[in-house]
């Protein structure tokens, strides 16, 4: 057999990564989140850094994964400021319901990359934001399994 046909890996080698998938959906954000966005790129490229000094060639590959992940995203931003809709929710909302059994909750409604639910910041994307999106005060809204009505709209905080 040929040497050509013959792919013996070396220690300058490393496997190329897949991408991260950038999915389909617009890429929305806040101003909180294109912050958050510019945030990670700076950190990885400081690890980078990092990992080029140490030479751990596993460690630059994972990074350089994630920041064409971030790269695109941060390419493909589309920044949404909050705009004055009359009290109506909208991306970037800050929305509080109440529930049947008397809770309160709030929600920000915000791009995929900044949503975490258990801090209150929802995706655009999500259920509940489809049903939040649109609404005013004092529109009942499905909420998970029940309904819930929405007591207060304000823009996002800064």
């Amino acid at each position: 057999m040929s040497v050509a046909f013959v792919k013996e890996p070396n220690d300058d080698q490393v496997e190329v990564l897949p991408d991260r998938d950038l999915g389909t959906e617009p890429n929305l954000v806040t101003p909180r989140g294109l912050s958050l966005i510019d945030a990670e790129i700076a950190a990885l490229n400081e690890r980078k850094e990092a990992a080029r000094q140490a030479d751990d060639k596993i460690a630059i590959a994972n990074i350089n994964r994630d920041l064409r992940y971030w790269n695109a995203r941060r390419a493909t931003a589309e920044l949404i400021r909050p705009r004055d809709t009359g009290g109506t929710a909208q991306f970037g909302s800050v929305v509080s319901i109440e529930r049947e059994d008397g809770r309160t909750q709030q929600f920000t409604i915000v791009g995929i990359d900044e949503a975490d639910p258990s801090a209150g910041l929802i995706s655009y994307l999500s259920p509940l934001a489809r049903s939040l999106i649109g609404r005013t005060v004092g529109d009942i809204v499905r909420a998970g399994t029940a309904d819930a009505e929405i007591i207060a709209i304000s823009e996002e905080a800064a």
